[in-house]
């Protein structure tokens, strides 16, 4: 059995949309969600849940089994969250096979089965680095929309033709054990494969078009410090005039300067950075190009492998 985690750590996620909708509001025409006042795309934390769960659902399900995923009965008609938890004994059975109770908890009030747990995993909303253009798609379908119609319907979406989007979170250890949520380094190399690969697997009409580009974990050593806010460490460089005008990886850098620096003056508080990285991003400190790997080079590194 896995090592239950003992240490505090904190994650930052990079990845990119190019003509896809990555989150889209469903109260606003399901366009997709961006801060009035900054331009900046916003992406919430439910989503890269979603993301995770699905993917871990869809190809993980030998190693662990998923709570909050769509289940149909005989009929086809969605099952219930009571009918959902009626597939486990006990709750120590279900805190025992869900992976995602044991990372993002769960609340649920039915009857005779009242469970609150905080996930030990928190996620910040995922915010783009730049601002972001918002285009209006209208297109044809061949099929029309009722029986009498003699021709297809008009169809509408909302994309954003490109978002560098940046998640940030953190592992608390102690909101685990307090609460017996019996999570161990394994799930958290699961969850780590299912935002990497599962942001690649969003192949859908609305969500083609997402790429990881980088996710790095800070683990450090025991006790309860950690440095915060690494998604305001990282900043983008980019040679287009407009922010709006950048429409892939290579039309900007990521300045990671501040964020190295921090890391050097809290080294010995790390005990190891875990690290994937996508071979078309470009970094850059104190001005210069530079590879994150050679940046990172007086620390632990340990390369996720996917």
């Amino acid at each position: 059995m896995s090592e239950l985690i003992k240490n505090r750590s904190e994650i930052l996620f990079l990845y990119d949309v190019t003509n896809a909708n990555p989150n889209g509001d469903p109260m606003d025409e399901n366009k997709p969600r961006i801060d009035e006042e900054t331009g900046k795309n916003i992406v919430t934390d439910v989503r890269l849940k979603r993301t995770i769960r699905d993917y871990l659902h869809d190809y993980r399900q030998k190693e662990v089994d998923v709570f909050i995923i769509d289940t149909r009965d005989d009929k086809g008609n969605l099952r219930t969250k009571e009918d959902r938890l009626g597939d486990f004994k006990t709750q120590e059975d279900l805190l025992e096979k869900c992976i995602d109770i044991r990372l993002f908890g769960a609340t649920t009030a039915v009857e005779g089965k009242n469970m609150v747990f905080t996930g030990p995993v928190q996620f910040k909303y995922g915010r783009s680095l730049h601002k972001v253009d918002l285009n209006y798609i209208k297109g044809t379908t061949v099929m029309p929309s009722k029986a009498d119609k003699k021709q297809g319907t008009f169809t509408e979406r909302y994309i954003l033709p490109y978002s560098l989007i940046g998640f940030y979170g953190i592992v608390n250890e102690n909101a685990a054990s307090n609460q017996g949520l019996k999570l161990t380094e394994e799930d958290i190399s699961l969850m780590l494969e299912g935002i990497w690969n599962g942001t690649k697997n969003l192949i859908s009409g609305s969500k083609f078009g997402q790429i990881p580009r980088l996710i790095i974990q800070i683990v450090y050593k025991e006790g309860n410090f950690y440095i915060g806010e690494l998604d305001k460490r990282i900043s983008h460089i980019t040679n287009k005039n407009n922010e709006k005008e950048i429409r892939d990886i290579s039309d900007l850098k990521i300045d990671i300067t501040n964020l190295t620096k921090t890391l050097n003056e809290n080294k010995e508080k790390i005990e190891k950075i875990r690290l994937k990285v996508d071979e078309r991003i470009t970094f850059m400190s104190n001005g210069q190009d530079i590879k994150i790997e050679n940046a990172l080079s007086g620390f632990t590194v340990e390369s996720l492998k996917y």
